[in-house]
């Protein structure tokens, strides 16, 4: 913050542009302790700009006050702008450590040890959840389990207690402190249930709390953002308040917004690329140059898709010849050597040039930039009602199963990163998907 502030001041020639530096960056890091941005938890949470830019719009209320209280007059427009570049410096710097942070990560470092509370298929959910992916901070080293059942997640079992209420203070105490100090564990996640009341676990979390421990409470709710997520209390219960996802007002106006003017712009500027490609399918197979496909849209509604051929003319007879050599374990049909596949078609599928013509598709409002996938009738035939949600927003051109691995992921795992997204999507993660597509548009990882 301080020195992109003293180049700017020096800049636009503005008084003691070092001593103004420094205050402001003094009252910068005042405004990030008061808003708890500089607690550990918070550096991999994504690094969101949306909280850095309202600390920054906290941050000139406060200086003009200042500078009123201290009789230095309204603070000029070009001060304000010379702000600009410490407030776009401190979004990279943290985006470069959050980054750092999964890579950190990835490598199995700077992690926390955990020890679960719960019961048996509580623990191995618990212990699933988190081995499907890397960009969290946690592993599991040991578990307390209520009652006897079975462990598959293969954790060590490190106490067992009772399914009932403890008949002494200290019963659940004595073993769960013991099993976190033997493991080292950094916290404790316990999982509520039946078996684990409100009572019970304001008596563990006495006795974690008195030996250094932290406590976190699961709920069992997945896959919510931090924030749809706000904490309320009523006559002493603590309840979780979880907004519903966005699907109206404001948001979905600046998406509708964004698909259309950058639909528009994309058509614009690749449209030479449009000419090359169109050309190269022209001469090397016999056929259209466009294949034209049915997809189901935003509930269930049907529309014409777009792209470039890649596929021999008459593919769509040899599918069912095909289907027996199905390598997806869901509803889709994908092989890696498909022999209906051309050779200039395996090129555009690799680097997902054949999607191009559905930009027309979201300019024309069946379509959004980011979203899911849009599925054959055919597949959404054999939906069942938590796959049918994945119709609840537009399909996109791209999407979460895009960037990360799209054909190579399972059906449950492309379900899953639809659904996560059809519940949490946001103007900021849009753009951040279509950041990241550019990279995996390169990798070429999954496509065929």
């Amino acid at each position: 913050m301080a020195l992109p502030a003293a180049a700017a001041f020096s800049a636009i020639g503005v008084a003691h542009p070092v001593q103004q530096a420094v205050a402001v960056t003094v009252v910068w890091v005042l405004v990030g302790l008061a808003a708890g941005r500089y607690t550990s938890w918070t550096w991999g949470e994504g690094a969101p700009v949306g909280p850095l830019v309202r600390d920054w719009l906290v941050l000139l209320g406060l200086l003009a006050v200042l500078r009123a209280v201290f009789g230095l007059g309204d603070a000029p427009a070009a001060v304000l702008a010379a702000l600009c570049p410490s407030l776009a410096a401190t979004v990279f710097c943290r985006k470069a450590v959050h980054l750092h942070i999964l890579a950190v990560r990835r490598r199995a470092r700077s992690l926390r040890r955990v020890l679960v509370i719960g019961e048996s298929g509580a623990v191995d959910a618990v212990v699933g959840q988190l081995a499907e992916r890397t960009d969290h901070g946690y592993v599991v080293v040991g578990a307390c389990v209520l009652g006897e059942g079975e462990v598959l997640s293969g954790v060590p079992v490190s106490a067992r207690l009772r399914v009932g209420a403890p008949t002494a203070a200290h019963e659940d105490a004595a073993p769960v402190a013991k099993a976190a100090e033997v493991l080292d564990a950094d916290l404790v996640f316990v999982t509520t249930g039946g078996h684990m009341g409100g009572d019970r676990l304001r008596r563990l979390s006495w006795a974690l709390h008195d030996r250094g421990r932290r406590l976190m409470v699961l709920p069992g709710v997945v896959d919510v953002a931090r924030r749809r997520v706000r904490i309320a209390s009523a006559a002493g219960l603590t309840l979780l308040d979880i907004s519903p996802p966005a699907r109206g007002g404001l948001p979905a106006l600046l998406k509708a917004a964004t698909d259309r003017v950058g639909s528009f712009l994309l058509l614009m500027v690749l449209a030479p690329l449009f000419a090359l490609l169109a050309f190269a399918v022209r001469v090397s197979s016999p056929g259209p140059v466009l294949y034209r496909q049915e997809r189901v849209g935003r509930n269930g509604t049907p529309f014409p898709m777009w792209k470039f051929r890649t596929i021999v003319v008459g593919a769509d007879r040899m599918k069912g010849d095909l289907a027996a050599a199905n390598e997806h374990d869901g509803h889709m049909f994908k092989l890696r050597r498909d022999p209906r596949v051309t050779p200039v078609g395996r090129l555009l599928r690799r680097y997902s040039l054949d999607e191009l013509p559905q930009l027309v598709n979201v300019l024309l409002g069946h379509m959004s930039l980011v979203g899911p996938r849009p599925p054959l009738p055919e597949e959404v035939a054999r939906y069942d009602q938590t796959e049918m949600r994945r119709l609840s927003v537009k399909p996109g051109l791209t999407g979460l199963w895009q960037v990360s691995g799209r054909s190579d992921l399972s059906w449950h795992e492309t379900v899953s990163l639809d659904l996560r997204y059809v519940d949490n999507w946001s103007w900021g993660w849009d753009m951040r998907v279509m950041a990241r597509t550019v990279r995996a548009v390169l990798d070429g990882r999954g496509a065929y």
